[in-house]
């Protein structure tokens, strides 16, 4: 790909980068003040800024190889809300050179977070912002709400500043307590591209939000984090009562993963994708395909769609050893949409 120097003629003054995220347990939770279980991936955006001694951003996009120029304060269009609302929120009155690179597949894995997190973090080197790296992950956020139009809740941005790839970490949504949780002794992640692309804004997501927050309010809770008894969500309305039934037991599959063995985490994993499946309606045909014939694999112990949904990544808890095996056979079963992002 194309580098800031290629680009710009000189080297950036600052560079940083953050990880792309899989959720192993958790989904559509967070926006209710629930717990969630993600940990980082391998993959990570990348970017450079340097100061232009101008009043306009360039932006540069090395994987889209397509450059933006939008006045200082001004948001854009394309892909510039990302960094613009980042530049924006940061109180950035300079024009700025800035590059982007990602190896973070779009859907499902939070391509969107590791860029504003990386965005935030050379931002807080080049201005030395008193940012830590909760306040900076909370900034991404206000990224997506204010500037992108995504009413996402904290966990991608989070997880992106604050999870590795060696532990699980959970997360409470609410207090925004956390602590690393290890893998299931004897398994490990196979992450793979369903082919199924999506874009949030588009979506349903921001429905979803509105729905469960409605059934919140009709149950008389500040969040459905505070149903304590699941049959309570029966006397709601369709489909705000599929919503909340997803939310309540998700909550409590979370919980129960932090003690599982492998095959206990595999059946929650395998819960998780039925309920976004069938109550919280954000999978796709060719998303239930793929995750059949991971869950059909001897040493798969669970596998379901990862995040928002409606297309994009899956992940599945596979045995030690076994993931690079298990991700070629399914994609010879699945067709030429399907590829291994993970391991």
């Amino acid at each position: 790909m194309t580098t800031f120097e290629q680009v710009f003629g000189q080297a950036p003054e600052v560079s940083a980068s953050a990880p792309g995220r899989v959720n192993l347990l958790g989904e559509h939770t967070d926006y209710q003040g629930g717990f969630v279980l993600p940990t980082a991936i391998p993959q990570r955006a990348t970017v450079g800024l340097r100061r232009n001694g101008t009043d306009t951003h360039v932006l540069y996009s090395a994987n889209l190889d397509r450059t933006l120029h939008v006045p200082v304060g001004e948001v854009g269009e394309d892909f510039a809300p990302y960094l613009t609302g980042c530049l924006n929120l940061s109180g950035v009155t300079e024009g700025l050179n800035v590059h982007v690179t990602s190896e973070v597949p779009s859907g499902g894995l939070s391509s969107s977070a590791a860029l504003e997190v990386a965005t935030l973090r050379a931002l807080r080197e080049l201005y030395g912002l008193d940012l830590d790296n909760v306040a900076l992950a909370l900034r991404g956020v206000q990224v997506e709400h204010e500037f992108v139009g995504v009413q996402c809740g904290v966990m991608d941005q989070l997880a992106s500043s604050l999870a590795d790839t060696r532990t699980m970490l959970l997360i409470d949504t609410r207090s925004l307590e956390r602590r690393a949780v290890p893998f299931p002794a004897g398994a490990e992640v196979l992450v793979m591209d369903s082919g199924v692309p999506r874009r949030l804004a588009e979506s349903g997501y921001n429905e979803r939000r509105a729905q469960v927050e409605a059934a919140a309010e009709l149950l008389g809770v500040p969040q459905l984090r505070d149903v304590t008894d699941i049959a309570a969500v029966e006397t709601l309305p369709s489909p705000l009562r599929e919503r909340a039934r997803h939310v309540v037991s998700e909550n409590t599959r979370v919980l129960a993963g932090l003690e599982a063995d492998a095959a206990t985490f595999g059946q929650l994993m395998n819960a998780t994708h039925a309920s976004l499946r069938d109550d919280y309606e954000v999978s796709h045909p060719q998303v239930d395909e793929l995750v059949a014939l991971l869950q059909a694999q001897a040493d798969v112990f669970g596998a379901r769609i990862t995040g928002a949904g409606f297309g994009g990544a899956v992940v599945a808890l596979v045995r030690e050893g076994t993931a690079v095996a298990v991700g070629e056979a399914v994609v010879v079963q699945y067709g030429t949409l399907g590829k291994v992002v993970v391991p």
